[in-house]
């Protein structure tokens, strides 16, 4: 029994999926050493599963977040993906970019620009924060996710032609132009329409049978399963990534819903492993550590802008846990694989800047429970202003993580 006291303290402080990436990228790193895979990143393969283990997360991102709190509160959406995304990102970029003067910065600063949110479902029990904070938190990084990943793959287009270079990145729009974006736009609603026209007629034969098949309901959510799989490797292929983030909102797998989230899971652990195998041809510290700095103090400087809007009458240790609420998963580690192709080096400091941003996430979160008792706390006062329907849209947003 004692010998399980310190994994129980440490599953605690660290969710035990970021115990998990962390080993897998070991695990990588222990591979790639010794069979020292060559130009690993310039595959046809390798771009393959990236944009496959893309949009399994974005998927996983969207089809959390229900219809009705998005109609609910329009504006305090639109807060949270312009001043909770956009602007974060800008603020990362433009440190990068005034510190090395090298176009690829534009996307590494987006790439970890977002907040994970499978970290932030998997730390919600542990957490001192009240449950008005954790739907807050939780809510943001589910609205981050899409947002973030759009920026970056649009963006490299922009990083690619101010690097210098002629052609397109594999992972954004192929062309140069509004053309090539009108292009890629038209590709990826093409995509989502006939996503949902599948979803339409999946649901319509689960009607049918589900009373009279015994089990045609769940035979029908099993082909919705291998439907929406379809569509992720489609995406995959061309990296349309916007047709998977709208497609979440609405393809909804049944019985298999559990499914999906394991699957989230299994897809950030392949990314960990395929991140270490990368990391064999080393890192970059110096940006990583003013890449994780940026990121997380951008968190804490946005949070002050944010958190007045989106919700009022949080108590001053929720608005401080919030402002340290910056972590970096699944998402970064993905973009970080999916640009690596285009940009050479991503994974080396993508990587170590997703360590700092969680070590200092950690640290300072462990810093503030323990000495959070000895400092005055007025308590939660009451919910005032122009937002009040934030407070049910945050409240759905636990819900839907609470059933999954």
């Amino acid at each position: 029994m004692g010998a399980r006291l310190p994994w129980r303290r440490l599953s605690r402080i660290v969710p035990p999926i970021v115990v998990g990436a962390v080993l897998a990228t070991m695990a990588g790193l222990g591979a790639g050493a010794l069979v020292h895979p060559h130009d690993l990143a310039g595959s046809a393969r390798y771009s393959l599963l990236a944009g496959f283990l893309l949009a399994i997360g974005l998927y996983g991102s969207t089809h959390a977040i229900e219809l009705g709190a998005l109609r609910r509160d329009v504006r305090g959406v639109l807060v949270a993906v312009t001043l909770g995304v956009v602007l974060k990102a800008t603020l990362i970029a433009g440190v990068m970019l005034l510190a090395f003067h090298e176009a690829r910065y534009l996307v590494l600063g987006i790439a970890v620009a977002q907040i994970d949110p499978l970290s932030v479902a998997a730390m919600r029990a542990g957490s001192r924060m009240s449950e008005r904070a954790k739907a807050l938190l939780f809510a943001w990084a589910s609205f981050d996710d899409p947002v973030t990943v759009l920026l970056a793959l649009y963006f490299s287009i922009l990083a690619f032609r101010l690097s210098g270079r002629d052609g397109s990145p594999r992972a954004g729009p192929s062309g140069s132009g509004l053309g090539a974006y009108l292009v890629d736009l038209g590709w990826n609603l093409a995509l989502a329409a006939g996503a949902l026209l599948v979803f339409l007629a999946l649901r319509a034969l689960r009607r049918r049978v589900g009373s009279d098949v015994e089990g045609g309901g769940r035979g029908v959510d099993l082909l919705s399963l291998v439907a929406l799989a379809a569509v992720f490797l489609v995406a995959a292929d061309s990296m349309l990534m916007l047709a998977v983030a709208v497609t979440g909102l609405f393809f909804r797998v049944g019985a298999y819903a559990g499914f999906i989230d394991r699957a989230v899971s299994v897809a950030f652990l392949v990314a960990s492993f395929a991140l270490g195998l990368l990391l064999v041809d080393g890192v970059d510290p110096l940006p990583a550590l003013v890449l994780g700095c940026a990121a997380f103090g951008a968190q804490a400087l946005i949070s002050l802008l944010v958190v007045p809007v989106l919700k009022h009458g949080l108590s001053r240790r929720d608005r401080v846990h919030l402002a340290l609420g910056q972590q970096n998963g699944i998402t970064a580690i993905i973009l970080a694989l999916a640009l690596e192709p285009d940009f050479r080096g991503t994974v080396g400091i993508v990587a170590p800047a997703i360590l700092v941003v969680n070590v200092l996430h950690y640290a300072s979160n462990g810093l503030l429970n323990r000495f959070a008792d000895r400092l005055p706390d007025p308590g939660e006062e009451t919910l005032v202003g122009p937002w009040p329907d934030v407070e049910k849209a945050a409240d759905d947003a636990v819900a839907i993580a609470d059933r999954d």
